[in-house]
């Protein structure tokens, strides 16, 4: 068994990435706006902070109050849109319920939209078209660039994804339909399903559920690719991934934490500096 060690390869990405911004005649802009004070999206919030700043890429947040109004956050986004020198903008999600997420992700210009969530973008990764100058989201697409360097090709693979989220498991199904490989998407109303996973060669799963992936659910040689992230009362940080005891069937598999995650941010700089550096080409 191999472990997938997206903490090592993300940091090998940012700093292959500051090397390229030295080059640039300035550093990429990456906004994130962050509406209330969330314990969990202030912590995402400084890991991306952080993660520019390692990159060489220039990072800004703007904090918000949860009483922020939708008006208000859109009278924000437009400014961003216009600034010239924003290349990324990202909203951390959730958003607080009073306003209307989809609104607001659609109000992000499809060429900043960084975390790929603008129907644009959307269209672009379903239909497998103009990719090179779209943005696919930060997970799905650091899952692709995990697997890539571990020389594991989908192309020809049956592959089971957990969870049909709209952020991590339709476009995942997508990029990995667009590399050819065999895709069942497993969500709340599938009745069974290891019928799906036991012939699985890869199973992504990421549904925020401790365990749900178990051994007798999988075929020795499964590629394993836990998105899931989930604190137990004992305060462990646990995957969706009955990890010890799949991994003794499992040829790779991620660990949670330093898996997945990691890739995350790698995956959202590379969409920073992707951003900038198709401005720079229009301009």
């Amino acid at each position: 068994m191999t472990l997938l060690d997206g903490k090592s390869l993300s940091t090998h990405i940012q700093a292959t990435i500051q090397s390229q911004v030295t080059t640039l005649p300035r550093a990429p802009k990456l906004v994130v706006i962050l509406v209330g004070d969330d314990a969990p999206s202030v912590a995402y919030v400084t890991m991306k902070a952080k993660a520019c700043k390692n990159a060489g890429i220039d990072g800004g947040v703007l904090n918000l109050p949860e009483s922020t109004q939708e008006s208000e956050l859109l009278a924000h986004i437009r400014e961003l849109n216009a600034d010239t020198n924003v290349d990324g903008i990202l909203v951390q999600l959730p958003l607080p319920k009073h306003i209307d997420t989809a609104k607001v992700l659609e109000s992000i210009t499809p060429e900043k939209d960084v975390d790929g969530f603008h129907p644009l973008n959307v269209g672009r990764i379903q239909t497998n078209t103009q990719v090179d100058s779209s943005f696919a989201p930060a997970t799905p697409l650091g899952v692709m660039r995990l697997l890539e360097h571990y020389h594991i090709d989908p192309k020809g693979k049956n592959v089971a994804i957990i969870g049909a989220s709209n952020i991590v498991g339709k476009p995942l199904a997508a990029l990995m339909h667009n590399a050819c490989a065999t895709i069942s998407l497993c969500h709340i109303y599938t009745q069974d399903i290891s019928l799906y996973t036991k012939n699985a060669d890869i199973v992504c799963v990421g549904v925020g559920k401790p365990n749900l992936l178990r051994a007798e659910m999988v075929q020795d040689g499964v590629v394993v690719v836990d998105i899931g992230i989930n604190r137990l009362e004992s305060g462990e940080l646990v995957g969706d991934v009955d990890f010890d005891n799949v991994a003794k069937k499992a040829s790779f598999i991620t660990p949670v934490p330093g898996g997945v995650g990691p890739m995350t941010i790698a995956s959202l700089l590379e969409n920073t500096l992707k951003a900038y550096r198709l401005r720079s080409l229009s301009q």
